[in-house]
């Protein structure tokens, strides 16, 4: 059984800062410029990581084209495992943004990742034209 002081403990008390259109417009700004940097990121990481990996593997791949067996692709796996390491990690990251962004788009943004948001923006505020995002978060 929940009781009365259990709930407000988690819940946030409504300040007038939590309460403006203006705030919720900021959170979402963030919210979107974090989306925008992980897809920027995982561009970079395929640009370099990605291209690199694919690059070094480019002899294993003309092998699959010809000949495509399992035992070619053990073969790569087992004697590229630097150009394997780069593109592992380039498909994790690819894979997780995805599933992350799916997440917030499907099921909504979780309570935690919401209050987050919200903390940060509060800090940019706080800070002012000094902090790195004002121009992007609070000027618009």
């Amino acid at each position: 059984m929940a009781y009365p002081e259990d709930r407000q403990d988690r819940e946030t008390p409504a300040t007038p800062a939590n309460s403006d259109s203006t705030f919720e417009s900021q959170v979402q700004r963030l919210h979107r410029l974090t989306v925008y940097s992980r897809w920027l990121f995982v561009g970079l990481l395929w640009a370099s990581i990605g291209s690199l990996s694919l690059w070094a593997l480019r002899s294993e791949i003309a092998l699959w084209q010809a000949h495509f067996t399992w035992t070619a692709v053990r073969y790569s796996l087992a004697y590229n495992p630097l150009p394997n390491l780069g593109l592992a990690i380039c498909i994790a990251m690819t894979v997780s943004v995805l599933v992350w962004q799916s997440r917030n788009i499907l099921l909504g943004m979780p309570h935690q990742e919401q209050k987050r948001l919200e903390d940060r923006v509060l800090n940019i505020r706080r800070q002012g034209q000094t902090h790195p995002l004002w121009k992007w978060i609070c000027c618009r």
